[in-house]
C-alpha cells in the first residue's frame, strides 16, 4: 500500500481517514477511535506523507501529534473543504473532502501552531472574555439602580466610584435587601478587575521575556497586549507569504466585487481574526490621535491621509500598514527601521 495522502475529518470520539496514492486512487478508508486512529496511521502511512485536517478544536494538538511521527501535516479552513464535500454529508465523505482539497495547487493552508502560540492565545481569549463579562457586569448594575431613581455616570471607572457612595448613603431610595444584592454585585466586579489585571500582567512579563514581542513593541500603536497577540498569531512569520497576506487574514484589506475587466474595490472585508484587527484599529487610532507635529515619515504619512480622507478611513490604513511591518519584523528577524517605514509611506 503506498499511500501519499490522507484527508481526516476529526472528531471527539471518532475519526474518519480516507487515503489515496500518487494516482489519486483511493487506497484506504477507516473509522477508528481516538486512542487507536494514530497508531492505524503510523502502520498505514508511511513517514513523509501529507495528512490533512480542517482547522478546528483540537486540529494543531493532533497535528503536533503527526509531525511528530514523521508526516507532513496541512490544516485546512472549513469553508475551503466545503465545495469538494459529495452528495449528502457525513464523516467519511467529509475526510474525502479533505482529502481532495488538499490536493489542490491553489490551496491555501494554516499554519500549525506551537504550544506557546496557543498558550498566548488563551490568556488573551480568556482576558477578552473577562472584559465582556465585566461590561455586562457594570450594564446590569446601572439598570438595576436605575430603577431606583439612581443615575450611574458614564465610565467603568466612575460607577466603582459610586458604588461604596450608593451603598452607604441612608437616603438615597435603596432597600436593605437591594443593597445587599448591590454589595454582591459591586463584590463580582471588583473580582473581574482582579482577574483582568492578572491576566494583564501576566501577558506583560510575556512581552518583555519575548524577543518577537520586543520587536513589535518598537512600532508605533502597539503595546505589550497587541505585541503579544501578533507574536502568537505571526509564530515565525513564514505562514505567510507576504504582509498583504498576513493583513488580509485579519480582513484589514477591501472586498472585491470586480467583473466584466471592471475593478471595483470596496470597504474592508473584516474577515478573519476580528480581536487582532480590533487591537490594530486602536493602536492606529491612538497614533493618529497623538501624531501632532511629529516629523518621522509614518506620522506625515498618516496625517497627510486623514486630511483628504474620513477619519476612520486613514485608521484602518494605519492599521494595515501596521500589521505589514509586524510580518516584515518578524519574518526577517529585524529590528523596525522607521526609514523603511518612510519610503513605504510615500
Amino acid at each position: 500500500m503506498n499511500i501519499t495522502r490522507v484527508g481526516v475529518d476529526i472528531a471527539k470520539s471518532v475519526f474518519h481517514v480516507h487515503g489515496v496514492d500518487r494516482h489519486d486512487q483511493v487506497q484506504w478508508q477507516g473509522k477508528y477511535t481516538r486512542e487507536k486512529w494514530l497508531d492505524e496511521v503510523s502502520k498505514r502511512v508511511p513517514a513523509g506523507a501529507e495528512i490533512g485536517m480542517e482547522a478546528c478544536a483540537s486540529s494543531h494538538y493532533w497535528a503536533r501529534a503527526l509531525q511528530e511521527r514523521g508526516y507532513r501535516v496541512k490544516l485546512i479552513a472549513a469553508q475551503f473543504v466545503t465545495p469538494y464535500v459529495k452528495s449528502n454529508k457525513n464523516d467519511r465523505v467529509d475526510a474525502e473532502a479533505i482529502c481532495e482539497a488538499m490536493g489542490r495547487p491553489s490551496m491555501r493552508f494554516v499554519a500549525v501552531k506551537s504550544v506557546a502560540q496557543q498558550d498566548t492565545q488563551a490568556a488573551h481569549r480568556i482576558r477578552e472574555e473577562l472584559v465582556r463579562q465585566r461590561t455586562a457586569k457594570a450594564n446590569q448594575i446601572r439598570g438595576l439602580v436605575g430603577e431606583y431613581g439612581l443615575v450611574a455616570p458614564v465610565g467603568i471607572g466612575q460607577l466603582r466610584a459610586a458604588l461604596p457612595r450608593w451603598l452607604e448613603e441612608a437616603d438615597n431610595g435603596l432597600t436593605d435587601a437591594f443593597r445587599v444584592l448591590l454589595a454582591g454585585l459591586a463584590e463580582d466586579l471588583r473580582h473581574l478587575d482582579e482577574r483582568i489585571a492578572t491576566v494583564t500582567a501576566s501577558l506583560e512579563r510575556q512581552a518583555k521575556a519575548d524577543p518577537v514581542a520586543k520587536r513589535l513593541m518598537t512600532l508605533q500603536g502597539i503595546g505589550p497586549l497587541t505585541a503579544t497577540a501578533l507574536a502568537g498569531a505571526l509564530g515565525d512569520g513564514k505562514s505567510f507569504r507576504r504582509g498583504r497576506d498576513f493583513a488580509a487574514s485579519l480582513g484589514l484589506t477591501p472586498r472585491q466585487h470586480s467583473t466584466g475587466g471592471r475593478d471595483r474595490l470596496l470597504g474592508i472585508s473584516k474577515r478573519g481574526d476580528s480581536y487582532l484587527r480590533k487591537l490594530l484599529v486602536h493602536g492606529a487610532r491612538s497614533v493618529l490621535r497623538h501624531v501632532g507635529t511629529k516629523d518621522d515619515g509614518l506620522s506625515q504619512w498618516v496625517r497627510h491621509l486623514a486630511e483628504h480622507k474620513h477619519a476612520n478611513v486613514a485608521v484602518v490604513a494605519l492599521a494595515n500598514k501596521t500589521a505589514r511591518i509586524a510580518w516584515a519584523v518578524t519574518r526577517h528577524e529585524s529590528a523596525y527601521d522607521a526609514s523603511l517605514a518612510s519610503r513605504l509611506s510615500a
